[in-house]
């Protein structure tokens, strides 16, 4: 029996940085991962960089520009002529980028030592796991800790059931061999925004179909305001309140029904169909009987702030536990039990994980909403900037949207930023630094911003808090 200090279960960006950093700490480490790619081939990443982060960056970055070179390079004086799409090429440029970063991750496990097996992983009583290779041969494992970092995948939808061809899951959206012509969108959350983003600007009709009544509920409701209104200009047809009730597949397309907001029946006939209404923990034969390990109603296993699961020396990370499900929300996990079972200190911030949609303007917020204060009873106080005033923003044709803060007017304690604009996913990274550290609006002012950058909108906007922006009228 082959023995470990730790054995961590699944590869994805929750795993592979738990066992890097339990290598990094002097311990004898093995990561399981079973992913296999359609085409068969075994790899590490999980979801991420094989379905998901990575791969639908690549599309959004390729659209995003032919939609730039189509309606934006005129302003800039540089005149293209008709441009065109060749989704081949495109695709094999998105497979050659997967590619890349999923054989870094081997080289990266390969580097700190650790031992990286293809297979399935299954937790067995007392910290052993059954590993079953992709061949079907067998063996047990042993270890001191064992991290449980399995992911998740797609929800599935019992009216819009996959197919795998006309009705497809987030995975299934990136591989399109041609731009469909009619496109049905199933879910108006992060996942359906950007895949629907991709193809609209590649000229697909698309409509999404969100059956909450309000728009990107989760946040701030200023923020969702301006972004729908882009949207639609866009030609995103986001229609709320739109149950779908039936899917089936006639002659090549799909006929969508559904109720809308004032429960009238409708129906839609699209080319291909995408569902994306969430993403559930998969735990699927993870877990032996008399583990211990518990799953709560909605399939999460069970841990405590630790990310401890209650049976010695059992942990569990990323999209299989509870909270948002991003990478890097998972990846601190995973370094900080690694840290935690070397005796470290370890921490994770969960009041300042930054969520972050690719779209284009990018939407990124940290921290609570407005909504979310406001509700708490805590006297706050506001202050934004849009980027129409900013310089940088202008001169990139990307000036719109706005930067805001909101703060607690009893001591000035930033507790949230929420920004839609050029880069947005680039320009939160100040603001959970500035929560990281606790910062007040007034260190956020006091700070000097390079002239001219993006970044210049969240110090005016710190600074409208107090009604003491320099760039614009404060009201």
């Amino acid at each position: 029996m082959s023995e470990f200090d730790v054995i961590v279960i699944g590869g994805g960006p929750a795993g592979y940085p738990a066992a890097i950093r339990a290598a990094q700490n002097g311990l004898k480490a093995a990561c399981i991962d079973e992913w296999k790619n359609y085409d068969g081939s075994a790899t590490f990443g999980g979801t991420c960089l094989n379905a998901g982060c990575i791969p639908s960056k690549a599309l959004l970055e390729s659209s995003e520009l032919f939609h730039r070179a189509q309606s934006e390079f005129a302003a800039h004086g540089i005149k293209t002529g008709a441009v065109s799409v060749d989704i081949a090429a495109m695709q094999k440029r998105k497979a050659g980028i997967v590619k890349n970063m999923t054989g870094g991750i081997v080289q990266l496990l390969k580097s700190a030592g650790v031992t990286a097996m293809q297979g399935h992983g299954k937790l067995l009583p007392n910290r052993q796991v059954e590993f079953t290779a992709h061949d079907g041969a067998k063996q047990t494992l042993s270890a001191r800790h064992i991290v449980l970092a399995s992911g998740s995948q797609p929800m599935p939808l019992k009216s819009a059931p996959f197919d795998g061809k006309h009705i497809v899951d987030s995975w299934g959206a990136l591989e399109f061999d041609a731009v469909p012509k009619r496109l049905g969108v199933i879910g108006a959350g992060v996942i359906g925004l950007e895949l629907g983003s991709v193809w609209r600007r590649l000229g697909a009709e698309v409509v999404v179909l969100e059956a909450m009544p309000g728009f990107l509920a989760m946040a701030d409701q200023q923020l969702s305001k301006e972004a729908m209104k882009h949207f639609k200009k866009q030609g995103l047809d986001i229609r709320l309140g739109a149950k779908v009730t039936g899917a089936a597949v006639k002659s090549g397309a799909v006929d969508v029904t559904y109720t809308d907001s004032s429960d009238a029946t409708q129906s839609l006939t699209v080319d291909k169909l995408i569902v994306c209404i969430g993403r559930r923990p998969y735990t699927d034969n993870l877990l032996a009987e008399g583990t211990g390990v518990k799953l709560d109603a909605r399939g999460f296993i069970e841990v405590d702030e630790h990310c401890h699961t209650g049976v010695e020396n059992v942990w569990a990370v990323g999209d299989c536990v509870r909270g948002p499900m991003l990478a890097h929300k998972g990846k601190e996990e995973g370094v900080s039990v690694a840290d935690r079972i070397a005796g470290l200190y370890a921490h994770v911030n969960y009041d300042a994980i930054p969520s972050v949609i690719y779209t284009a303007p990018e939407i990124a917020w940290v921290g609570q909403t407005e909504e979310q204060v406001k509700a708490s009873g805590r006297p706050y106080k506001v202050g934004s900037f849009p980027f129409l005033a900013s310089g940088r923003a202008r001169a990139m044709e990307a000036s719109q949207g706005f930067a805001k803060v909101v703060v607690a007017a009893d001591d000035d304690q930033i507790l949230g930023v929420h920004i839609i604009g050029p880069m947005a996913g680039e320009l939160i990274a100040e603001a959970v630094l500035a929560m990281e550290y606790s910062a007040s609006a007034e260190d956020l002012q006091r700070t000097i911003h390079a002239h001219p950058t993006l970044s210049e909108a969240l110090h005016e906007a710190a600074l409208a808090a107090d009604k003491r922006a320099i760039d614009m009228p404060n009201r």
